[in-house]
């Protein structure tokens, strides 16, 4: 079953596969905390202050924000989610085909549960499909052709997600007291775009869409849908259930973004839970650097008696250890 897509044949699952079943102590049981929810950064805010103010608090103690005032429109939003809905409900063989066009294998990846599988792995209960969309344009004759206004839908889409990406990156670092140009260029011009879908499982209780972790990011921006919470925050020990707000992003810190400020924001671990009624898809935007790049404490944090905290790291070795360690992987990151 691990070979194939997981939407090809969870209609003829009763109970969910051992190889899909979390250990106990990672099952979604525990109770979600009530009366608690991530802030919302309003990027559309006149009083520039207070917005960096409410971004920092935010990132600092959550790790992870709704933005709204954004300037997506919500009609491009609508379309995003209805082309990768589209997309995740083709049969099987379409959409490998679609997935397989650039000859090297790179550009598109459609998997289940993870990207590496392994048999001793305990798998996830999803599709995953991700797409290279470098700012330059380039690969985009890789891109699917099906759904027939995929290429437009998602072009326009992931310019608007850089733009989005860039200003809250700008006032991250002006924030941290860093030029707000610190991260341009090699720092977040190898971004993802990740398109994940969750079909209905007989059995939520036993199984995981995701389990938790931090993201490989700086930031990640993710658009949910509207009328479905699985998404789940750890604050303090204890999970906060991210409600979707309508035509906003959730915005969260990721470890590459956490190295940077030296500790000064963390990126929040999270959590996918499943349901047994609704299919589920949600689109993600991955700002990260290049291959290349390396990675370390900005100098000016580390400069006024602050020593650093992580490791410098060239970011293709940093994924191959994530690829393996997963959740545990940051030890290996300090100093």
């Amino acid at each position: 079953m691990n070979r194939v897509l997981l939407s090809s044949w969870f209609h003829d699952c009763k109970s969910v596969p051992l190889s899909h079943v979390q250990p106990p102590e990672s099952r979604p049981h525990t109770v979600v905390a009530s009366g608690n929810s991530i802030p919302v950064v309003d990027l559309g805010a006149l009083d520039h202050a207070q917005t960096l103010t409410h971004l920092l608090k935010a990132s600092h103690d959550f790790g992870f924000f709704h933005v709204i005032n954004h300037g997506v429109s919500k009609e491009l939003m609508d379309d995003i989610m209805n082309i990768f809905k589209e997309f995740h409900g083709m049969p099987a063989e379409e959409k490998l085909r679609e997935s397989s066009r650039d000859p090297n294998g790179n550009v598109c990846k459609l998997y289940t549960s993870r990207e590496k599988n392994n048999k001793d792995f305990v798998q996830f209960w999803r599709d995953t499909f991700k797409q290279l969309c470098p700012p330059s344009g380039q690969f985009i004759e890789y891109w699917p052709q099906n759904p027939p206004n995929y290429r437009e839908v998602v072009a326009k889409y992931v310019e608007e997600m850089r733009r989005v990406g860039n200003k809250i990156l700008e006032l991250l670092c002006e924030g941290l007291g860093l030029d707000p140009k610190y991260c341009c260029g090699e720092l977040s011009d190898n971004p993802l775009l990740i398109a994940n879908h969750y079909p209905p499982c007989p059995e939520p209780s036993l199984t995981l869409g995701a389990s938790k972790h931090r993201d490989p990011t700086l930031v990640t921006i993710l658009l949910q849908q509207n009328d479905i919470s699985a998404l789940h925050v750890l604050k303090d020990g204890e999970w906060i259930d991210v409600h979707p707000i309508p035509y906003a992003f959730v915005v969260n810190i990721g470890l590459m973004f956490q190295i940077i400020s030296n500790g000064r924001v963390m990126g929040a671990e999270h959590r996918v839970v499943t349901n047994a009624g609704t299919a589920r898809t949600t689109v993600a935007y991955f700002v990260c650097p290049t291959n290349e790049k390396i990675v370390e404490p900005a100098k000016p944090l580390t400069m006024s008696g602050a020593p650093p905290m992580y490791k410098s790291i060239r970011y293709e070795e940093f994924m191959k250890i994530f690829l393996t360690k997963g959740a545990d992987i940051e030890p290996l990151l300090l100093l």
